[in-house]
């Protein structure tokens, strides 16, 4: 593997950076660092910024709306995004439903779903968990029953991540019930306005209205929203799954964090009074997680050499989804610990309306909050002993 960067990627480099430095919002600018809550204005601002440069969907095909990138300029747009700190893109329309519905959707299909998602005009959420059916995904109980040219749809989903600004949904149902487990799931395209469809919050230990739990009581979805063929949603779901896992990954952005760290381990002084970057015992810690990552990245830049070879994603993307999250939660670990009582007031998060501050310096007050919601990383996108499992199964052969 040759990691230099040709004269062309380096030009590259540059153009991507000049654009983000002149076109990212004002309004976003230093948001992601101060942990500040993002707005559904906030998130869709920048997709929109990219989306008229035609950049927002770095790995579609051309033929799609796609800028026709090689794997080496995706993995230098990410690590730009990452080095600027820009609002992330939501995965959901882009990176999840959208590689389904040109892989496997009809023209109809394409035409109608396509621009919307690239343009950003319609806000998508995933229904595949359920209360009994987490990363046993195929043991989901959500039926849909054929109407004529509808299906009716029943059942409950469960941390529907955003879903409260969702304009549409993708979602796993069960249409043949006789079915073995696998065989007898669809993937269904819901209009999240349908009569029948009901979001409710939960909140999250950190304090934060990003999950949901979501009903559906007799919603009427037109067959012509089905994606692929009937009883054959799981073809479309590890396919999903496959991609999602390797963006879960997120190697740039923990680069990000792991610079954010030792910044305040630079400020943050131990018991002898010295800097925290300075304490061996600490030094060390952030050592062993920059190994880990710079391991991480180079399994992750394989991964891209074979994408980029015509091979899509295998095995390798369960690894990058147990090391990836296991990095991003030992950062926020790390995070917590240099900010020592600082973080203490905030492991429940102010009540809506308080006129409270936090006390500390404003890296501070976030650090715990953060650290709570990132425990779900391990879980989301089938949880790391089923990646386990995976790799046992598909590269060891047990």
């Amino acid at each position: 593997m040759d990691l230099a960067f040709s004269p062309e990627e380096i030009a590259f480099r540059d153009e991507v950076r000049t654009f983000i430095a002149t076109h990212y919002p004002a309004h976003l600018r230093g948001k992601q660092d101060e942990g500040e809550e993002l707005s559904k204005e906030d998130m869709l601002s920048w997709h929109r910024v990219l989306a008229r440069k035609g950049w927002v969907a770095p790995a579609w095909p051309k033929e799609y709306g796609g800028p026709g990138w090689t794997a080496t300029q995706r993995y230098i747009f990410s690590e730009e995004l990452a080095r600027a700190d820009t609002v992330p893109i939501l995965p959901f329309g882009i990176n999840m439903v959208g590689p389904v519905i040109y892989t496997f959707g009809t023209p109809e299909q394409k035409a109608r779903f396509l621009p919307r998602i690239l343009s950003g005009d319609d806000w998508w959420c995933q229904g595949y968990s359920e209360p009994g059916a987490g990363s046993d995904l195929a043991s989901l109980r959500t039926r849909a029953e054929r109407d004529g040219d509808f299906y009716i749809v029943n059942g409950q989903k469960t941390w529907t991540t955003l879903a409260q600004h969702a304009d549409w949904g993708f979602f796993l149902v069960r249409t043949d019930p006789a079915a073995k487990p696998q065989e007898g799931i669809s993937f269904l395209l819901i209009d999240m306005k349908s009569p029948g469809v009901t979001v409710r919050p939960i909140i999250t230990l950190g304090g934060e209205h990003e999950v949901n739990e979501v009903w559906l009581e007799n919603v009427r979805v037109p067959v012509e929203n089905r994606i692929y063929e009937e009883n054959k949603g799981w073809t479309c779901a590890k396919f999903l799954l496959a991609h999602e896992r390797t963006g879960i990954a997120g190697v740039a952005r923990s680069k990000r964090g792991i610079e954010r760290l030792k910044g305040i381990a630079r400020t943050e002084l131990d018991d002898g009074g010295q800097p925290l970057l300075h304490n061996p015992f600490f030094r060390r810690k952030i050592a062993d997680l920059e190994c880990d990552l710079t391991a991480l990245e180079f399994t992750e830049l394989r991964t891209l050499a074979g994408e980029a070879a015509g091979r899509g994603p295998g095995p390798e993307s369960s690894l990058l989804k147990i090391k990836g999250t296991e990095i991003q939660q030992r950062i926020t670990e790390l995070v917590l610990e240099a900010v020592g009582h600082y973080g203490a007031p905030y492991f429940r998060a102010f009540p809506e309306g308080s006129n409270a501050y936090p006390i500390g310096p404003d890296y501070a007050h976030r650090a715990a909050p953060t650290y709570f919601n990132m425990r779900k990383t391990s879980i989301y996108g089938g949880s790391n002993e089923i990646q386990r499992n995976i790799i046992a199964k598909m590269v060891l052969g047990l």
